[in-house]
């Protein structure tokens, strides 16, 4: 499953699965078991290469749930995905034990908004080899948005991610298991987030495959004035933007739509002059 990751002539596309009552996406849709694997399955469909299935919510202000209820949420999704799909999954969890278990449900990789805070889930990720999402994030989900502040926003991520790397490596973790976020709308203001979109070049050439996920964010609202349920083409400009300068995999809620913008970007692309 990792080679899917390394491909150079595609846009890998992750669609979001949110087994969640409180997703700021979907406000619940999808919170039941068979919603959830409904919604998997026309993801698949509609052509994504990874369906993100996570069971917390990381809205800002969100609150954090037990483990018990994380998994209650997403096993059952992860189990039915491994059995009936070839699709590759993905576990969007921060907490160890989650991880476990969905990777021994059948997840092929962890994503991970702490970007592996915790020496457990480092360790785990090392002793599996999957492929593992780290991901920038300035304080929590409950906090995260209270004046987020850096000297050089660009600056400051790559250096988070140049010692993510390095303590990552030294746990264990192979070069061709890292991918990494740069976090849109995890502890950034508007221009910070444009400022990632402009320069993530920057993080393309530290050498590991970058994920950008824009889909439906705040920031978008706050360019056009569109409700959530609108932001579909917005989302898909800033994607755009992500994939002209680096971005290998993006995040989305909107996987027919970003597909066939994604064929024509990528045609172009992959001309041979």
């Amino acid at each position: 499953m990792i080679e899917i990751l390394n491909t150079s002539n595609k846009t890998i596309i992750m669609g979001v699965v949110n087994v969640t009552p409180d997703s700021f996406s979907d406000r619940g849709k999808h919170f039941r078991v068979e919603q959830a694997v409904a919604h998997a399955k026309q993801l698949i469909a509609d052509g994504a290469d990874i369906i993100d299935i996570g069971g917390e919510s990381s809205r800002p202000g969100a609150a954090p749930v037990s483990e018990q209820e994380e998994l209650r949420r997403i096993l059952p999704v992860i189990e039915w995905l491994h059995a009936e799909s070839d699709v590759m999954i993905s576990a969007d969890s921060y907490k160890p034990a989650v991880a476990r278990a969905a990777l021994d449900a059948g997840a092929d990789m962890v994503n991970d908004i702490t970007g592996l805070r915790s020496q457990n889930m480092m360790q785990l990720v090392a002793e599996r080899g999957v492929p593992v999402v780290i991901m920038h994030m300035q304080g929590e989900p409950q906090t995260m948005q209270q004046h987020p502040t850096y000297t050089d926003v660009v600056f400051d991520i790559r250096s988070f991610f140049e010692e993510r790397i390095r303590t990552a490596k030294e746990c264990g973790i192979r070069d061709e298991q890292i991918i990494l976020d740069p976090g849109i709308g995890f502890g950034k203001t508007l221009e910070y987030n444009l400022t990632i979109l402009k320069r993530l070049h920057e993080f393309v050439s530290l050498g590991y495959p970058v994920l950008v996920g824009a889909s439906r964010k705040s920031f978008i609202e706050k360019i056009t004035g569109l409700p959530v349920e609108e932001r579909v083409e917005a989302s898909i400009a800033a994607h755009i933007i992500a994939v002209i300068n680096g971005a290998h995999i993006i995040r989305v809620h909107d996987v027919k739509e970003h597909k066939r913008a994604l064929a024509i970007v990528n045609a172009i692309h992959n001309l041979s002059n």
